[in-house]
């Protein structure tokens, strides 16, 4: 059985796509402006916190600054992922096409899925450095206090399942539509669809049936209904990696936990109340988002094969 690493980093269309990629001064553009926007950020956050911090107590408090610090970058970097991920994928099939090399590059023997493989792993393998070079700047915090590895462990998985989710969907879409223009947009929209509609729908959510579960007794909600409720508010937590990551993080504060957390049902009318442990929103949002990737990825490799046929 072969090296699936060596299989991978063989691949003709990786190794192109990569030194074309890197060769040029684009790419060290880009990521000294991804670097220049995090950083400049992140300096802004920290000095319109210091001032506010000194502003309301008179001293600094180190470890709400580097709490608030860490959530803005990893905020910023989400922004930058969601938009940069489904720049370098949306193109990768449909480009080929409108540039009519499409037909070329199938006359070689690589399959679909190496094809497929090729083409995403090169996009995200930027995307990854991306990350992995803004990691010094979440480090940050440490020096400031208020977060800890497991957080920076946490962020981390959760930003490169969102890259790998929307390079599969860029790349789905790019197979499926013709132009790249429109396989941007559709791309585009799955991702906000993601980011911003997930949230709020998640909020309005929480507004609804904030009275159901008012922690004060005065209106309670029976354990069935208790349980369609957290369902789905578990549900749109896991689906959108901004509520993931905040449900995670502050479970992992509070119960000082990384896999699971346990959550108390208030009791209903019978003022009885029981514990059931769930695991932490980030490992559902891990493997939900990474099966709906292979999916994809098996769906773009399906196309391929159906354009071959034509």
């Amino acid at each position: 059985m072969r090296n699936p690493v060596r299989l991978l980093l063989g691949n003709p269309v990786v190794l192109k796509e990569l030194r074309g990629r890197m060769r040029g001064p684009r790419a060290f553009i880009v990521l000294t402006g991804f670097l220049a926007l995090v950083g400049g950020f992140a300096i802004l956050l920290y000095l319109g916190m210091n001032a506010a911090s000194r502003t309301n107590t008179g001293q600094v408090d180190g470890g709400e600054i580097g709490r608030t610090l860490f959530a803005g970058v990893i905020g910023i970097e989400l922004f930058l992922v969601t938009f940069i991920a489904p720049a370098f994928t949306a193109g990768t099939i449909s480009g080929e096409r409108e540039r009519q090399t499409y037909d070329l590059l199938r006359t070689t023997l690589l399959p679909e899925s190496q094809l497929v493989m090729g083409k995403l792993f090169s996009a995200l393998a930027y995307v990854f450095l991306l990350l992995l070079a803004a990691i010094p700047m979440q480090s940050l915090s440490f020096i400031l206090g208020g977060t800890d590895l497991p957080d920076l462990f946490i962020s981390f998985v959760i930003l490169m399942t969102t890259a790998i989710f929307l390079g599969t969907v860029g790349i789905y879409f790019s197979a499926r539509i013709k132009r790249t223009l429109p396989a941007s947009i559709s791309t585009y929209g799955v991702a906000l669809g993601i980011v911003i509609g997930t949230i709020l729908l998640f909020f309005i959510l929480t507004v609804v049936t904030a009275p159901l579960l008012d922690r004060s007794g005065n209106v309670q909600a029976s354990r069935t209904t208790e349980w369609i409720i957290l369902i789905g508010r578990g549900a749109l937590i896991c689906l959108n990696p901004i509520t993931t990551l905040w449900v995670s993080i502050d479970a992992l504060v509070e119960q000082q936990s990384l896999w699971a957390f346990e959550y108390t049902f208030q009791g209903g009318s019978q003022g009885a109340t029981s514990t059931v442990t769930l695991p932490s929103p980030w490992l559902v949002f891990t493997v939900l988002y990474l099966v709906i990737s292979a999916l994809f990825f098996m769906f773009t490799t399906r196309r391929i094969r159906q354009i071959d046929e034509q």
